[in-house]
């Protein structure tokens, strides 16, 4: 499970860094082109996720707050491979 900040109707697809919120829970800032209709934002950012820890779009799924800003994000992981490409990705993005 992953926690994302998403900014819909942004002029790139891009993940951002980390961040955390008041009450010190972090999450992953992200933005996507898509509007946030119909599912369109949260589609972008599944597709996003997927691409940057090289995993099938159908392993990335958002689970909750699918029409708030922050989101959580289940990712399969059916190996250590993705767990490891996922922990690095968070860890440059912490710098």
């Amino acid at each position: 499970m992953l926690r994302v900040k998403l900014q819909p109707k942004s002029s790139v697809d891009r993940l951002e860094g980390l961040a955390q919120d008041g009450a010190g829970r972090a999450f992953l800032k992200a933005r996507v082109r898509a509007v946030p209709e119909k599912g369109k934002a949260n589609a972008a950012l599944e597709t996003l996720l997927a691409k940057a820890i090289a995993v099938p779009r159908s392993g990335v799924c958002v689970v909750k707050g699918a029409k708030e800003r922050v989101k959580t994000v289940r990712i399969e992981c059916a190996d250590n491979k993705t767990a490891t490409q996922l922990r690095a990705l968070l860890k440059d993005m912490s710098r």
